[in-house]
């Protein structure tokens, strides 16, 4: 499992911004009445804007020079006006927050729920580190970014239209003037605004990188130390973390580019605009006066503001578009399982591998190569081979971690792409030498997909031969079990998975070197427990030691993806062929982990 190798989109492949939030738009209109408020209190605020400059004409004309304004008014008119505006900000800011937040919520839950059902293929593309980075961090970074820009944006968009329309009323010549700059500004947005949306993808890319490297040396200590590959690592993840300040820098510089450029433009319009204004101030006929003058400039130096800010804000909306975009990515574009309808409440437990081959390198030798095998339902069926015979590959086929490329695996007669996948995987129980535990309570981590049956997780427990161990801990059965249970021995987590396969009490039964990792005495007891867990059930044993196959109804024995030899383990004994080398020998041993096991 690799991470995304970075790549740059070219400007070609990236969507406008138009386009990205349109795509947003379904989460963000879930409560369309708070949008609504927003959009009013917005609205109401904006409308308040150019009432500022609008107090300067009659307090300049009739109040200082002709004294016709009553002292009241003014305070009055000051502080309701501004109490306005802080009422409306108030209500507009939270709003557009609800809006945004319940957004936000929507998307992760969506996001998981996609994750938690997607083809086997994603885990294949994609890092543990990256998926989670985009289900819990970008969502909540980009919707922080989005919230306060679209915020900015839209209180900003609204003063802007409400003081250029006073503008035009108070002197639409000068108006004119102001936007000649317009085009000029809006071309620099949309360059830069392109340029931040192009860095983010890659910045998001490197951290994913830097983000698998810290996985990987996490899961990695033991052998990371054992070799001395510290200052290695060291240099590796100093060299990517290098990448990403080079990045973040090349995008700050992108960022702070716009303001400058916008002062300048806004620079430029105020010339031209004092320029004409002082020669219409000599034309008597033109009717301006000072107090107009000093509230048009008034209201065009407060379109500076509102214009910088339009200009900053391309940067939070890009980056935080850029970080949901890979939320909507992962929603749209990866498919789920595909299954078909047929289910059952319990199989019978016969299965059939016929003409099955599995590819995953298209120029290299086959996983598996036309298997032929039939089991028939509560036999026992152990598969013995090298490492790289197939074995692992073989049973990945039944819960369809794998699909085969060729030929087809039936259960209880009916191939495995026409079983409704819920109902075909509560068919198959599974103990292997890699136990997995979720980081909650152990009565949960045993009953899993099911509340807990307390007195059956009891049972379950017991029959396992984990029941004193159990009575131990500080809270019994409720005892949180950490990270994959590493408060447990080998041993105990392997009992562990023994009793979660009991409780789910599926008709088969998947062994994959379920004691291999174990001492004596934790086999011993390992043992006892499978033995009672195969009691009734098909099963399949990946094996390699004898004590666990000795009691099979047959074994077959694989090498290099082909089943070479089949039968009761003292027949294949007498006969002297490649059971009979590997016994002798003691020359079987697992395969890789079913995790590293990509798609085919």
């Amino acid at each position: 499992m690799q991470p995304n190798t970075p790549t740059s989109p070219s400007d070609t492949d990236l969507p406008s911004i138009r386009q990205r939030l349109l795509r947003l738009t379904p989460y963000f209109l879930i409560q369309k009445w708070v949008w609504a408020l927003a959009m009013g209190a917005t609205l109401l605020g904006a409308l308040t804007e150019p009432l500022i400059p609008a107090l300067f004409q009659p307090l300049l004309d009739n109040g200082f020079a002709e004294n016709k304004l009553p002292l009241w008014s003014v305070p009055v008119a000051v502080i309701g006006l501004f109490t306005l505006r802080g009422l409306a900000h108030y209500v507009a800011q939270y709003a557009l927050a609800r809006v945004t937040n319940d957004g936000m919520e929507k998307l992760r839950q969506d996001l998981f729920a996609k994750l938690v059902r997607a083809d086997l293929s994603l885990f294949g593309r994609q890092s543990a580190s990256a998926l989670s980075n985009t289900v819990v961090y970008e969502v909540q970074i980009g919707a922080s970014q989005l919230v306060s820009a679209l915020i900015g944006l839209t209180r900003d968009g609204f003063t802007l239209l409400a003081l250029v329309g006073y503008l035009m009323w108070l002197n639409w010549q000068l108006t004119l003037v102001v936007f000649t700059v317009a085009p000029g500004l809006s071309w620099i947005m949309k360059v830069l605004s392109r340029r931040l949306y192009s860095l983010t993808k890659e910045s998001q890319k490197a951290t994913d990188d830097l983000a698998y490297v810290v996985e990987e040396n996490v899961l990695a200590h033991r052998m990371v130390r054992l070799h001395g590959a510290q200052a290695q690592q060291i240099g590796r993840f100093n060299a990517l973390g290098q990448r990403l300040r080079r990045l973040a820098l090349k995008s700050t510089a992108a960022s702070a580019a716009m303001t400058p450029l916008t002062q300048i433009m806004a620079a430029i319009a105020l010339s031209l605009v004092l320029m004409i204004a002082l020669v219409q101030s000599r034309d008597a006929a033109s009717g301006a006066t000072v107090g107009s003058f000093v509230a048009f400039i008034t209201a065009m130096l407060m379109l500076i503001a509102p214009i910088k800010r339009l200009a900053d804000v391309a940067n939070p909306i890009t980056r935080g578009l850029a970080a949901l975009e890979r939320g909507l990515a992962l929603m749209h574009d990866s498919p789920e399982e595909s299954q078909g309808t047929h289910q059952v409440q319990r199989a019978q437990g016969a299965l059939a591998w016929q003409n099955v081959s599995v590819q995953f390198n298209p120029d290299g030798e086959p996983a598996l190569a036309l298997i032929d095998l039939t089991v028939q339902p509560g036999e026992t069926v152990a598969l013995v081979g090298t490492s790289g015979a197939g074995k692992t590959t073989l049973i990945q086929l039944l819960p369809r971690f794998l699909n085969p490329t060729g030929g087809q695996v039936l259960l209880d007669g009916v191939p495995l792409p026409q079983w409704q996948l819920d109902s075909l995987r509560q068919q198959l129980a599974m103990v292997s030498q890699d136990v997995v535990m979720l980081n909650d309570s152990l009565a949960t981590n045993v009953s899993l997909g099911s509340p807990p049956d307390r007195a059956k997780v009891q049972q379950c427990l017991e029959a396992a031969n984990l029941w004193a161990h159990v009575q131990t801990l500080p809270q019994g059965m409720d005892t949180p079990l950490g990270h994959n249970a590493n408060q447990l021995s080998g041993g105990q987590r392997q009992r562990l998975a023994i009793a979660r396969a009991l409780y789910k009490d599926a008709p088969i039964l998947i062994l994959d070197e379920a004691t291999s990792a174990l001492d004596n005495e934790s086999e011993r007891l390992v043992q006892e427990a499978l033995q009672k867990l195969m009691q009734g059930r098909t099963t399949l044993i990946v094996a390699h030691r004898l004590s666990t196959i000795e009691h099979a109804d047959r074994v077959i024995v694989m090498e290099r993806g082909r089943i070479v030899e089949q039968g009761a383990p003292a027949e294949l004994l007498t006969r002297g062929g490649a059971y009979s080398r590997l016994h002798h020998r003691g020359e079987w041993a697992s395969e890789a982990p079913a995790e590293v096991i990509t798609s085919g």
